[in-house]
């Protein structure tokens, strides 16, 4: 295994004349991202609603803002990961569905030319850092030779030092799930220069982690450091034996609580009870690497001068509402973790209220870091901060869903594909094809949270008075699907 060591000019930064004092810089406050993958909202057992066990998330929302109504609006990875890098819907920064091969034909990548927060926090003297999963650059020929591009369809990339947004450190991957053997990729290593580590992804990242934080601890310098674990993504079975505690989970009784599962095709049953202790064993391997980063900023006295947050890119189905993966707009799928703490100046809560975007990211985060007038002109979705800070005043009334289907070899077909909105208690969505809508879907999740009546002719007024609404906000946006509606 190589050993991964940080830049030389990193190490001894505190002696660079440019690095200012903690006094200098006025204490900015670092950050710290942990974003898991497919990870469900409700999938911590502070929640109460699934048989897993995260004692270090529980342990973290206690000291933390919990933001429980949080959705990814594109639930899928590469989009949801772009939107929260740059805060700009699809069309506008590049990433309209996965990056694989039969997309790279349509260019879906992250633009190189938007400004993302990690290019501000940059601009602004901090030093940055990406460790793990990154899955926004298009693959090309001739493909890297690993096991997730040897099919029909490649997936994985390098990702170039012009394409990083601003990231220094950088020890990471586009996509690749072998968990156990993943690969990764050098700040200054080349395309071919990848390389294998014999341990599970999360540990070996927040392995990374830790030394990059005592690294840069008492440097001077404020930091960013994301760390995006593939883990609880498929490949649940890919999970070391010590997680593997869920072996004696009665998956049956959990399957006869869940109506969107419950009668289900026999086939989506068997994937749900197959996979569920597996993935139960991956968030509490992911809870236990969160832990271990945890204990490093407290050890390094960073917890007061550091914004942490935890989030997912989406949830992920397994088999409720006939759906293996995500792409879809009911609530196993769009809702994910959002959690931030910040000692000493956010409030501790759980917000059942506040209505946040996985793509307010962006700017919601500049402002809480006093860089508000740095947000980029290119941004379009919200600054939340005043509302995570608690304020009640101009609290967002709704979320959207999007999904672009069939951008192939053959087109990036803007018109075909799902939009939805998401409001305190319905949901609506549509689906269209070639311009012509398709299908029309209301639920009402107060009075049946598993989503299993479609109200869409029951309540037609409620419908149409959510998709003009919809269409508002699409116009807004400069959505191209605004015209099919």
């Amino acid at each position: 295994m190589r050993i991964v060591s940080l830049p030389s000019f990193l190490l001894c930064c505190s002696a660079l004349p440019w690095v200012q004092t903690r006094a200098e810089q006025g204490a900015r406050p670092n950050l710290l991202v942990v974003m898991a993958d497919q990870f469900r909202g409700d999938a911590f057992s502070f929640r109460g609603r699934e048989r897993v066990q995260t004692p270090a998330f529980d342990e973290f929302a206690r000291n933390a803002v919990v933001l429980n109504q949080a959705v990814s609006g594109y639930p899928v990875s590469s989009p949801a990961r772009g939107m929260f890098l740059s805060g700009a819907y699809p069309h506008r920064n590049g990433v309209l569905t996965n990056c694989q091969s039969h997309s790279a034909v349509q260019d879906v990548e992250l633009r190189e030319d938007l400004t993302c927060w990690s290019d501000v926090l940059k601009s602004e003297g901090y030093h940055t850092a990406y460790i793990g999963k990154w899955h926004l650059d298009k693959p090309v020929e001739p493909f890297i030779d690993c096991a997730n591009n040897r099919g029909n369809m490649a997936w994985n990339e390098w990702c170039p030092p012009h394409r990083r947004h601003g990231f220094d450190y950088w020890v990471a991957y586009g996509t690749y799930d072998q968990h156990l053997r993943p690969l990764y990729w050098n700040a200054d290593g080349g395309r071919q220069d990848f390389y294998y580590v014999n341990q599970w992804g999360p540990e070996y990242e927040a392995n990374l982690a830790i030394n990059y934080i005592d690294s840069v601890a008492h440097s001077g310098q404020p930091f960013a450091l994301m760390v995006s674990m593939n883990p609880p993504h498929t490949g649940y079975e890919l999970v070391p034996e010590k997680y593997k505690c869920y072996k004696n989970l009665n998956v049956d009784s959990i399957v006869q609580t869940m109506p969107h599962l419950r009668d289900a095709d026999p086939k989506f049953v068997k994937y749900f009870k197959r996979s569920l202790p597996d993935y139960y064993a991956c968030i509490s391997g992911v809870d236990d690497q969160f832990r271990r980063i945890m204990a490093s900023l407290e050890e390094n006295g960073l917890l007061e001068n550091t914004i942490v947050v935890f989030v997912s890119d989406h949830g992920d189905s397994m088999g409720m509402h006939g759906n293996i993966g995500k792409n879809i707009f009911y609530e196993e799928a769009m809702r994910v973790p959002f959690m931030v703490s910040w000692k000493g100046h956010l409030t501790p809560r759980m917000d059942d209220d506040l209505l946040v975007s996985l793509e307010d990211f962006c700017p919601t985060v500049l402002s809480l870091m006093g860089l508000k007038e740095k947000i980029p002109a290119t941004v379009q979705t919200r600054d939340l901060s005043e509302q995570i800070r608690g304020s009640r005043k101009k609290m967002p009334r709704e979320q959207l869903y999007m999904l672009y289907s069939e951008v192939n070899k053959k087109g990036k077909h803007l018109t075909t594909g799902a939009r939805g909105l998401r409001d305190a208690r319905y949901t609506y969505a549509v689906r269209f094809k070639n311009g012509v809508i398709t299908e029309r879907h209301l639920y009402d999740r107060k009075n049946d949270p598993a989503q299993m009546e479609n109200l869409a002719e029951k309540q037609s007024k409620r419908a149409q008075k959510m998709h003009r609404r919809l269409k508002e906000l699409l116009v807004e946006k400069q959505d191209p699907a605004a015209g099919v509606l």
